[in-house]
């Protein structure tokens, strides 16, 4: 049987009651949940404060350290989506560039499947890529940018339709691009290689998506893929079990590496001054979570600060 609707009082009564959860301000409490759903909440940001065997909150758990970590996790999901908003600009102009520079400026030349990877492999994500994404955009009609081009020069050249693909769109877009275009793409950063870079933009757009939606950020974790091995895990000393690295793999600092190679110098070093902003800020005002247990979440060694004392 499916659970019943609380309203926001009753959920508070039910977290008081059957949970064991202090509300020291039931008012409070109910204005948040109704500002708030409560599985994006309470179901998002119980893990560390609840029982995994008797489901009841332990110690002296409150409303506001779920809260708390609620909001720290939000302010995270906006740090990550300004750096991932770069990477995806930079990279959505080195494929215009690419592309351009080759096949030249008339939109027939990326709606040709010829113009992309050969072989069957990718025929199916070429023919996708260009039926449901690159024609949709260059038949835009929400964009005065796209009907412009369309009206007054009979063309939407890439520079233009490109806007309006997502990070998602731009990462398999890439994917299927010719080795000459990749490798023209994959100068701008060269620590990584073409393939490197092609599993980066998987990954991220996977990290964007929970940005995007909102979800639960801080101890998110890939299921289908992992970030590549850099030589900044055995720089770090991160520690292995069998032959795959334990942090850095599939959760929030894998991201942080990911963007070490992605983001300009000094942008980086941004983002890395903010971050630990982030982190400090949540774990002073926390009575229940340390750095090192924020950390464990997150899947961040204690030295990550060191990211940027070594060359990539």
């Amino acid at each position: 049987m499916s659970k019943p609707y609380l309203s926001p009082r009753q959920q508070v009564q039910h977290l008081i009651t059957r949970k064991g959860l202090i509300v020291r301000d039931t008012a409070f409490a109910e204005r948040k949940l109704t500002d708030i759903e409560y599985t994006s909440l309470i179901g998002g940001y119980k893990t560390p404060f609840i029982n995994p065997m008797t489901r009841m909150y332990e110690g002296s758990t409150t409303f506001e350290d779920i809260l708390e970590l609620y909001l720290f996790d939000k302010d995270l999901r906006l740090l990550t989506f300004g750096a991932l908003n770069t990477v995806e600009e930079k990279i959505r102009q080195l494929i215009s560039d690419a592309f351009c520079s080759h096949f030249g400026e008339m939109q027939s030349a990326f709606l040709n499947p010829k113009n992309y990877r050969p072989g069957l492999k990718c025929a199916g994500t070429i023919s996708n890529l260009i039926n449901r994404h690159l024609l949709k955009a260059v038949n835009d009609n929400n964009h005065s940018y796209i009907v412009h081009q369309r009206n007054a020069y009979g063309n939407v050249p890439l520079w233009v339709a490109g806007k309006l693909l997502t990070f998602g769109e731009l990462s398999i877009m890439y994917s299927v691009l010719q080795i000459q275009q990749q490798t023209r793409i994959c100068s701008a950063f060269p620590s990584i290689t073409e393939q490197e870079l092609e599993n980066s933009l998987c990954c991220l757009t996977l990290f964007r998506n929970v940005c995007a939606h909102n979800e639960r950020l801080y101890s998110y974790r890939l299921n289908q893929h992992d970030f590549i091995d850099t030589p900044l895990h055995a720089k770090l000393g991160i520690p292995k079990k069998g032959n795959k690295y334990i942090l850095g793999k599939c959760d929030y600092f894998g991201l942080v590496i990911t963007l070490r190679y992605l983001l300009p110098k000094e942008e980086f070093l941004n983002f890395k001054r903010q971050l630990r902003k982030c982190i400090e800020s949540y774990t002073r005002k926390s009575k229940r979570i340390s750095n090192a247990e924020l950390l464990g979440y997150m899947g961040m060694p204690a030295n990550w600060e060191s990211i940027t004392r070594y060359r990539l």
